[in-house]
């Protein structure tokens, strides 16, 4: 079995792979989100205490949470669950698809870990070396609690120390992310207009129902008319009828 150990201090991955069943058999029959000591691995992870975080099986089929088995299953997924890849080709659509359980078990070919205690040794390659981040936040709300700005801050003015520098034709230039949920002047004039759109519509929907009913009320009128002097035509033949029999 295959172990992918991270760090998130140091942001660094190590990879183990381990066959002795003796080490193996302290992760059998522990689900995600499950702590383990590190110590069943070796001595030198003594006082470590690693968090399962995931895997998948010898097919590649992933681990699922909140599936309570440890074998393969199909179950009914729609956009947006987990372990659902791809787009649906209409909306609501969902499919069936294989997963494993969240329980591990001796069919798991790679298992996640995370360290969320580290022990007094240091491990080569994952706690005493820093990688540095690569990319930084795109959110302005998360720009601003990195920096500890205030709202009346320009956190444009901030991504260009975590931005990539990128050559180009000889020229060296700067490139950020693009900020997200940032309130700008085209932003709130874009807010504005959609209002505005939306008051014109629901005025020219008012006034619409306004003229149908006023129609509606004049064709009724007309009809209720109408009627009335048929039934008086009716009565008045009725009446000479009569009228011409008692003669």
């Amino acid at each position: 079995m295959k172990f992918n150990i991270a760090y998130p201090t140091t942001g660094c991955i190590k990879k183990l792979d381990i066959d002795d069943d003796s080490k193996l058999r302290h992760f059998y029959d522990k689900r995600i989100s499950q702590e383990v000591e590190g110590e069943s691995l070796g001595e030198e992870f003594k006082g470590y205490i690693f968090k399962i975080k995931g895997g998948h099986d010898k097919q590649g089929f992933p681990m699922k949470q909140g599936v309570l088995t440890p074998g393969r299953v199909r179950i009914l997924m729609e956009r947006g669950v987990q372990c659902f890849r791809g787009h649906g080709r209409r909306d609501g659509e969902r499919r069936r698809k294989s997963v494993r359980g969240c329980i591990v078990s001796s069919d798991i070919s790679v298992l996640n870990l995370v360290i969320v205690k580290k022990g007094p040794g240091e491990l080569p390659g994952l706690t005493d070396t820093e990688r540095p981040r690569q990319r930084g936040p795109k959110r302005a709300s998360k720009i601003r609690k990195m920096f500890n700005l205030t709202k009346e801050d320009d956190v444009r003015h901030y991504v260009k120390v975590y931005g990539r520098r990128v050559e180009k034709d000889g020229k060296v230039r700067i490139k950020c992310p693009k900020i997200q949920r940032l309130v700008t002047p085209r932003m709130l004039q874009h807010k504005r207009r959609r209002m505005a759109l939306r008051r014109q519509r629901a005025e020219k929907r008012a006034e619409q129902q306004a003229e149908y009913h006023k129609l509606l009320v004049g064709r009724m009128k007309e009809e209720r008319e109408r009627r009335s002097e048929s039934l008086a035509k009716k009565r008045a033949i009725r009446v000479a009828s009569q009228a011409s029999k008692e003669a």
